[in-house]
């Protein structure tokens, strides 16, 4: 192998980026590319939300210590919005590995040279070959001597369809989308009927923002569809929830069913859309119906894209699709987020040597995904790459009890909900060896 080829990082968002900065600072030349126009594009598309981690939950530490030598100086503590988190960081760290980023270049396969899936004889000794796409549709191939999979899942979101596929015209039903609204700009949506599908924090953060009084949008007719049962822990635990910025959002969503400004269905399970005269009725597996929506929002979670690995040897849950020894620690069915613990290199490692998915695609359909946890990865397997093998093995981050979930805040912080981390009180951990150190 050739020692002076690149560590192929694909994706240029949070983990991406944090995976540049440990690269460099283990001697490994990286080169991340990125599908969109700009770094953290996927971030930039959801800018308006407010993320429920607090600043110090947010930035790399390897990447920190780049940004530093800049003169960057990290943001105070508080919860940015998306758009906040692009430009006050992750921006800068882009700029601070400069041409090591190249944005607009998709990638389209990966492989081994001269190996495909199948072939066993020489394939650890042979480079990668990543396949790309340009904007401009040309094509490149890049030889790698490792590749980093940190592309996400926000380009692959869940349809509506109770059995996990589109169910019948949601493909050509022009009111669905799949994105939490930017109000500020969708005024349009006043007085009208919006069905909201889905029962995470960002579901709950879209019925927030389109009833909120006094918000800086009109209240629209909403109804919220549920596919479970009953509400459950559906809206959180309230005043009681040890992760603050979570509580609130479950109880702006609790005080807005309870007042009536919004309809809660349960246990309704999509079978098909109808779309007549620009208006869509929402069809249940039982026959209940939902009419006359302006807009139906589907935040029913994401999945990860494998389709351009299809010559990658894979050992992913059947479940999750996630890697397997990750999946157990993961699973919703089993875990909640208090539950998860930090991972790294052991987890991650796949049968095709120096192949690693990384960030939230890593955790495959799993919702507990932060950004914390993706730091420890990246840091994880970087110094596996440069054969520090204590240093893979090592757990440098201990999560409170109360671990993040994956999601986000309200759109704007309210005054009378509060806000906060989604951890408790925060108090990392840097676990090296049996001394902790506290930062």
């Amino acid at each position: 192998m050739d020692e002076t080829l690149p560590v192929v990082v694909i994706g240029a968002g949070p983990q991406g980026l944090a995976a540049g900065a440990h690269l460099l600072e283990r001697g490994l030349e990286p080169l991340a590319l990125e599908a969109g126009d700009s770094p953290a594009a996927a971030v930039r598309e959801w800018g308006h939300v407010r993320l429920f981690s607090d600043w110090s939950e947010l930035v790399d530490a390897a990447a920190a210590r780049l940004l530093g030598a800049t003169g960057w100086s990290a943001p105070p503590s508080g919860h940015p919005l998306g758009s906040e988190w692009a430009d006050q960081y992750l921006a800068p760290l882009a700029a601070a590995l400069g041409d090591r980023v190249r944005t607009g270049t998709r990638v389209v396969g990966v492989s081994r040279l001269g190996r495909d899936r199948v072939v066993d004889a020489g394939r650890g000794e042979q480079p990668f070959v990543v396949h790309v796409q340009r904007a401009d549709g040309s094509e490149e191939r890049i030889r790698a001597r490792a590749v980093l999979d940190a592309s996400g899942s926000w380009a692959q979101p869940n349809p509506a369809g109770a059995d996990g596929l589109p169910a019948i015209g949601e493909r050509t039903a022009p009111s669905i989308t799949y994105r939490v609204p930017d109000l500020r700009t969708e005024g349009g949506l006043a007085g009208r009927h919006v069905v909201v599908v889905g029962s995470g924090h960002s579901a709950m953060t879209a019925v927030n923002g389109l009833v909120r009084p006094g918000g800086s949008a009109p209240a629209a007719r909403v109804t919220w569809v549920l596919r479970r049962g009953a509400v459950g822990a559906s809206l959180g635990g309230g005043e009681a929830d040890q992760l603050p910025a979570r509580g609130a959002i479950g109880l702006h969503a609790r005080r807005a069913v309870d007042s009536g400004a919004v309809e809660l269905v349960t246990g309704f399970r999509i079978e098909r859309f109808e779309t007549d005269g620009g208006r869509t009725t929402v069809v249940a597996e039982d026959g209940r119906r939902i009419g006359d929506a302006d807009r139906v929002i589907v935040l029913t979670g994401f999945r990860p894209d494998l389709s351009f690995l299809s010559e990658i040897r894979l050992d992913l849950d059947p479940t999750l699709q996630a890697p397997r020894r990750l999946a157990a620690e993961i699973d919703p069915n089993v875990h909640s987020c208090g539950t998860v613990r930090a991972t790294g290199e052991a987890d991650l490692a796949q049968p095709e040597p120096d192949f690693y998915l990384l960030g939230a695609k890593s955790y495959g359909r799993a919702p507990t995904f932060l950004a914390m946890t993706g730091y420890e990865q990246v840091r994880s397997v970087v110094a596996m790459l440069a054969g520090d093998g204590a240093a893979a093995e090592r757990v440098e981050l201990a999560l409170p009890e109360t671990g993040v979930c994956g999601g986000s805040g309200l759109l704007d912080a309210d005054a009378d909900l509060g806000t906060g981390s989604c951890c408790a009180p925060v108090q990392h951990v840097l676990q090296i060896g049996r001394r902790p150190v506290g930062v």
